[in-house]
């Protein structure tokens, strides 16, 4: 099996790589923050100190990490992912970032002899935990099946889209649904709420309901309880959005629910919600609606 190397251990990331060690993967990390690692270590991971030394003491290395900003600062310079690269390796990069960053740094890495895969994945905590991901991956179509065995021991569907870029391309598409998703979802909620059907009835019969998406399924409770941890907080989703509307001002795409749902992204954190789940627009709609929310 081929050694694996992780940069990057959130809330996604460490998911990612419990999930390629209960395949039986030997996978080396490295983490901003040690400590957050400390379970993985204990479940069998090995550590690396610098995204450099995880990249040249293995044959794949994948990095997932929040932003444009923060991939630079773990591909880019001397203790970088890039520095430890070397011919026919591989870089899977499974950021949500911008899609020119994405190929410029994809050249980057074909001028090291390696070859790099945007291979962004589509689903949440509860779905990778459980092994129901699906990626969407852009690259050299060869370097995409040496790759897609390991990417099916995370999640059942694995799709090739095309070209460096495009894969991360598809994610900001799809993404830029959950939020509006969620936002219609808080409407509904708020019209059956005051009109006088109790919050936790309305969740169940949304859930119910032709709307209830994979989605609304496992994010429509948070309406109820939003979970200690964000899973994808209120400046995540709002980063994905800008890259969404960048992309269609490019493209010449109308985009009128991606520009609505960032403007309440904006209102959540106005009034504080910036580190809450994405869900957390039902308490700022809720709030402008009249009703008493924490």
């Amino acid at each position: 099996m081929a050694k694996i190397g992780f940069v990057g251990l959130g809330v996604m990331g460490s998911r990612v790589v419990k999930r390629l060690l209960d395949a039986g993967y030997t996978v080396i990390g490295y983490n901003r923050t040690k400590s957050k690692a400390q379970w993985l270590l204990d479940a069998g991971m090995k550590w690396a100190d610098s995204p450099r030394a995880v990249a040249k003491s293995t044959d794949i290395v994948f990095s997932m990490v929040t932003n444009t900003a923060a991939l630079n600062a773990v591909a880019l310079g001397n203790e970088g992912i890039i520095a430890g690269l070397s011919r026919n390796k591989i870089y899977v990069e499974m950021s949500t970032v911008s899609p020119a960053a994405s190929r410029d740094l994809a050249k980057q890495v074909a001028a090291k002899g390696a070859a790099m895969l945007d291979a962004p994945v589509s689903g949440s905590v509860i779905t990778l935990e459980q092994g129901q991901v699906s990626f969407m991956v852009g690259g050299d179509a060869t370097i995409f099946e040496k790759a897609k065995p390991i990417l099916l021991d995370i999640g059942p569907k694995v799709t090739h889209v095309g070209a460096n870029g495009l894969a991360v391309t598809m994610k900001i598409a799809v993404n830029l649904s959950l939020a509006v998703q969620m936002l219609a979802l808080s409407e509904g909620l708020l019209i059956a709420e005051k009109a006088g059907i109790p919050r936790k009835t309305a969740v169940e019969v949304m859930l119910n309901s032709v709307i209830a998406s994979p989605m609304v399924k496992y994010r429509g409770p948070f309406v109820l309880q939003l979970p200690e941890e964000a899973w994808f907080d209120v400046d995540m989703m709002q980063k994905d959005m800008t890259l969404a509307l960048e992309l269609g001002q490019q493209l010449a795409v109308p985009l009128p629910t991606t520009s609505v749902t960032n403007e309440m992204l904006t209102t959540a954190r106005n009034m504080g919600f910036a580190k809450e789940d994405f869900a957390v627009m039902f308490q700022a709609l809720a709030r402008m609606a009249g009703l008493n929310e924490k």
